[in-house]
């Protein structure tokens, strides 16, 4: 699948006040935050793709985590009903951006689905019933993706948060997992690229058209990625990973 185009959101002020599971040791710095992420979106930019960047809105501490609000296959966006209370209205926006170039479907309570559960390969869509994406949603989402020809593959997460917190796609026959973290068996029929578990974070990467994103300070994974054939562009997500967030979680990407 060749990558186009990103759809990303800028930084708001709020945004030490983002979502955790476990307090960190640090508090967020925004302004470190936002030179990341500009970072990011130059490199997409680098890489050919054209990158929308919305406005952040500091009503919405972890708006600038777009991944959550919609999945997009063959030019249909469902937009979703994030699991996070504190979450909801962050999807109108990226609705918005999505209209042009989407047929947008939507999501009801008690549905419940984030954009991080869900990974495609092809014409397969795996997704984790998490904290975060219920029943519900899973049964949403095959409504709208089976018809157009896709296969949904459910994968049980327990206490990951989410499923691309531990693995990612290479491309639509290889999938980067983390050691000790979901069954490779789930992805049968792909090639499972291992690595350790104690870099389980880079699980979570971006690969744009053969070159991958990977967060910095991971030599291991980096060398096993680039041993793939892939090029490897690695950025700090240092302040994104003190609010649960990875690579994948700051862009729509089309």
């Amino acid at each position: 699948m060749q990558l186009k185009h990103a759809i990303c959101r800028s930084i708001p002020d709020s945004f030490d006040r983002a979502i955790a599971q476990n307090r960190p040791a640090s508090p967020i710095n925004v302004q470190i935050a936002r030179q990341q992420h500009q970072g990011y979106v130059r490199t997409l930019r680098s890489l050919g793709l054209q990158v929308t960047v919305l406005p952040g809105d500091s009503a919405l501490p972890d708006c600038c985590f777009i991944e959550d609000c919609a999945v997009c296959a063959d030019g249909t966006a469902m937009i979703t009903r994030l699991g996070a209370d504190s979450r909801r209205g962050e999807e109108q926006a990226a609705a918005e951006a999505l209209k042009p170039n989407a047929h947008l479907e939507w999501m009801a309570a008690p549905a419940t689905l984030d954009g991080g559960d869900c990974l495609r390969m092809g014409s397969r869509l795996f997704l984790g019933r998490s904290q975060r994406t219920n029943a519900a949603g899973i049964d949403r989402l095959r409504a709208v993706f089976e018809p157009l020809g896709f296969e949904v593959i459910e994968i049980p997460l327990g206490p990951i948060l989410h499923l691309k917190c531990v693995c990612s796609g290479l491309d639509d026959d290889r999938v980067l997992l983390a050691e000790h973290t979901i069954s490779p068996e789930f992805f049968a029929g792909k090639r499972v690229v291992r690595i350790p578990a104690a870099e389980a974070h880079a699980a979570n990467c971006v690969c744009v058209n053969g070159t991958v994103l990977l967060a910095a300070g991971c030599p291991e994974s980096h060398r096993i990625i680039h041993a793939e054939g892939l090029d490897v562009i690695e950025l700090d997500m240092s302040e994104f990973r003190k609010a649960d967030g990875s690579m994948t979680c700051l862009s729509i990407l089309l």
